[in-house]
């Protein structure tokens, strides 16, 4: 394929496109070629066709899937056209990812009702009147064994083992079954189906993406390029977002359920949400990250707007005021004494332009002295907009505390102004 020799070469647009998609991507390979078929695309007037296949072992879909959805979408936003697969028949062979052991198949009554709510709630975040939508049942479901017989020869079992699930268990004398051994080759021949140009994927599909590329060369094909885009990590702070985790956050969570979920996330995962989620410009996404460093924007508040923004997404923007009056109603407010005294920030807990939290606590008389502060604060006694502080060193912007609530201990509490 020929290649792209200097960024001068490269229209403006095509690179601000292209810096879009990279956004929330980890792998794009191989390396530089995505931007070729962007640039091709556009000589040839012929958006690329971008493949995501899905296997529907779930009736219910959670935002952990959306991300590589969205990541469909903004192809979609580009003028790329957007090819969905509906794995009714890869379902049945199930996808080995990430597995110790077999997948459990699934029935076909499974697969067709569990496939008919996915379409329905993909449709929350692709826009389906421009996406076309296939089965992979329909030229897998007919395939001959000569057929089959040639696709197995375009891989050898010493590739099958460089996949790191299958070498782990090679190594550890576990069971793989042929079937198992099945599934990459039928989802790069799902390439060839559809002729992709670039497929999506989650960091667990490397290595079927990747298989993609070389069936494709065998049967004559341009081979697709590849991007994969990272698993979201749950409301637990640890494991990938999943239903057998108990850690996940569904797209048909009614709204004050799905604002409550949100809530719940560790802070660390705010910026990553953001990015992952919500569609979020670039530009944005770097804002929130950096007032949330400065200490400009608490991390409470910035919460409850994430909430609302994703509940807006997949409701309405009444629904999403709602659902955060209902959480700070049920919440915010819980323990708290009907009428809460309120202060004007005094000057002298400014310093340099920030406020050490000791300090205010003393300023404010919630503490006798700066010494008391810190031991409450240490001690867990000190919540600040409903979050507890245990960092004694802790310093905030004073627009960050603007109508905030300071608590130390259970009955003393400060709104400022």
């Amino acid at each position: 394929m020929e290649q792209i020799v200097t960024p001068e070469d490269i229209p403006a647009d095509i690179r601000e496109e292209y810096e879009e998609l990279l956004l929330g991507s980890v792998d794009v390979l191989p390396e530089g070629e995505l931007l070729h078929q962007l640039v091709r695309a556009r000589t040839e007037d012929r958006p690329l066709r971008v493949k995501l296949g899905v296997d529907p072992t779930a009736p219910d879909i959670h935002l952990g899937h959306t991300v590589v959805l969205r990541k469909l979408a903004q192809f979609q936003k580009f003028g790329h056209t957007a090819v969905l697969i509906i794995g009714d028949y890869t379902s049945k062979v199930g996808d080995p990812s990430g597995r110790s052991k077999s997948r459990p198949r699934l029935s076909d009554d499974q697969i067709t009702a569990n496939a008919s709510t996915y379409v329905e709630q993909a449709a929350k975040v692709l826009d389906m009147d421009r996406a076309e939508l296939t089965y992979n049942g329909n030229w897998l479901a007919p395939l001959r064994m000569d057929e089959v017989l040639t696709l197995s020869a375009t891989v050898t079992v010493a590739r099958m083992l460089e996949r790191d699930d299958f070498s782990r268990r090679y190594l550890a004398n576990e069971p793989i079954s042929m079937l198992e051994f099945m599934y990459p080759l039928l989802q790069g021949y799902d390439s060839v189906a559809v002729r992709a140009d670039v497929e999506l994927g989650g960091t667990d599909q490397k290595f079927n993406l990747l298989m993609g590329r070389p069936i494709m060369e065998a049967y004559g094909l341009v081979p697709q390029s590849i991007l994969t885009v990272p698993l979201l990590v749950g409301t637990d702070g640890e494991q990938k977002m999943s239903k057998s985790y108990g850690n996940y956050i569904g797209v048909c969570d009614p709204p004050e359920e799905m604002f409550g979920k949100v809530m719940s996330i560790p802070d660390v995962l705010m910026v990553d949400y953001w990015s992952l989620l919500t569609g979020a410009a670039k530009r944005e996404v770097d804002e929130v990250e950096h007032r949330l460093q400065e200490g400009a924007y608490h991390p409470a508040e910035a919460k409850r707007d994430l909430a609302e923004k994703l509940v807006t997404l997949y409701y309405s923007a009444e629904a999403a005021r709602d659902a955060r009056a209902h959480f700070d109603r049920v919440f915010k407010e819980k323990d708290k004494p009907a009428e809460i005294p309120e202060t004007a920030l005094p000057a002298e807990a400014v310093v340099e332009g920030r406020v050490w939290l000791p300090r205010l606590l003393t300023s404010t008389g919630l503490a006798s002295s700066n010494g008391e502060a810190r031991r409450l604060i240490e001690q867990g006694g000190v919540r600040v907009d409903d979050v507890t502080v245990q960092d004694a060193k802790a310093e905030m912007a004073p627009e960050a505390l603007r109508g905030v609530v300071v608590q130390v201990g259970k009955r003393k509490f400060l709104r400022i102004r």
